[in-house]
């Protein structure tokens, strides 16, 4: 299958059970019918418990206020579904 946006062919790849197509040019991600519902499955069952939530929030470093050098380009704090999307 081709990338919509640029014509590169699309690369697959199996996280958690979810196949995910991706462009390897441009990082576009492609998902097929149902495959954001089972994402988004996914995240509910892994942050409804809430020992998972509270690892994460350390983790990620959701309780540590920034400390942004740059501020032009401010740095995202990565999340769950870093693992998905993480190419």
């Amino acid at each position: 299958m081709k990338c919509p946006s640029c014509n590169e062919t699309l690369l697959m790849s199996e996280k958690r059970g979810v196949e995910i197509d991706y462009c390897p040019n441009c990082r576009g991600i492609w998902l097929d019918r149902g495959e954001l519902e089972k994402i988004m499955e996914s995240s509910a069952t892994h942050y409804s418990s809430k020992e998972n939530y509270e690892r994460d929030y350390k983790k990620y470093g959701y309780d540590q206020p920034r400390q942004d050098h740059d501020k032009r380009y401010p740095h995202k704090k990565k999340s769950f579904l870093n693992d998905f999307f993480d190419f």
